[in-house]
């Protein structure tokens, strides 16, 4: 076989849309976990500055901002290392459901990894027992492990709902910061609202971040308009923006590699012969 030839058979056994999904949710995590760490610092200094002087007020919320940057490490840590286990899945079923319909011819390794889905060969062959080659038992074990695509269907389903909740939370930031520069945009253009400037504000506390009893609290008019024309306040603003474009992007990942699961787990389960799970 020639070299394009050898890479087209390659290609047709591809995933490609688990490539996409892992290639998109190695992404999103990563610009969801980085910038969202670097907004929660800038937050905590913005509080720290203009709407707090008593360290008091805003302790608790610096106690949560820790724990959720913790949380955001543990979070990348996870998803790369499942990413990378749906890619391999996804390349596993593929290769099964590729030799069900017979448009792939398998390598050994693919041999290996769809006998364990496709009831293949088990080692006996019209001239007695054979020996089976080293790479193919290797992935015939790595097959076993990584044959229940039904679980991973369930497990990226849960993840989904809860990274759901994880998109919804994170638009939450984006909210406040851009009500807050609309309120700027209003005191820099007077003549665009009927209010006075100086009851135009930014209260900190009316969104829970802190205490009723804190002081000032909020930020009015003039004051407020010159911490919005800060490196920090603008910096803080576009890292929750980005943040809340890599938790999208990582729920579409998600969501492609259940549809990509469900469709190879429906194919193996109710169209692949002697098929068994």
């Amino acid at each position: 076989l020639g070299l394009l030839e050898c890479c087209a058979r390659c290609l047709i056994g591809a995933p490609f849309a688990s490539l996409v999904a892992t290639g998109l949710c190695f992404f999103g995590v990563a610009l969801f976990c980085g910038c969202g760490h670097e907004a929660l610092t800038g937050t905590e200094q913005l509080i720290e500055t203009y709407f707090s002087k008593n360290y008091q007020d805003y302790e608790y919320l610096i106690d949560v901002i820790h724990a959720f940057q913790y949380v955001i490490y543990g979070t990348a840590s996870f998803f790369f290392l499942y990413g990378a286990l749906l890619l391999a899945e996804g390349f596993y079923t593929t290769g099964a459901v590729r030799q069900i319909f017979g448009d792939y011819k398998t390598t050994i390794c693919g041999k290996g990894l769809s006998a364990t889905v496709t009831g293949g060969p088990k080692g006996r062959g019209a001239r007695g027992p054979q020996r089976a080659h080293s790479l193919q038992r290797v992935c015939q074990c790595l097959g076993k492990w990584l044959g229940h695509p039904d679980k991973f269907v369930g497990i990226t389903y849960v993840l989904t709902i809860v990274w759901l909740l994880v998109f919804a939370c994170s638009a939450v930031p984006v909210y406040i910061y851009f009500n807050t520069w609309t309120t700027c945009q209003s005191i820099a253009n007077p003549s665009k609202t009927s209010a006075s400037i100086g009851t135009l504000c930014a209260d900190a506390r009316m969104y829970g971040i802190l205490p009723w009893n804190a002081f000032p609290g909020k930020v009015c008019g003039s004051n407020l308009l010159s911490i919005c024309k800060t490196s920090e306040f603008q910096m803080t603003f576009h890292l929750f923006i980005a943040a809340f474009v890599g938790a999208a992007a990582t729920l579409v990942s998600l969501l492609t590699f259940m549809i990509a699961a469900t469709y190879n787990f429906a194919v193996l389960k109710l169209m692949g012969r002697g098929t068994k799970f």
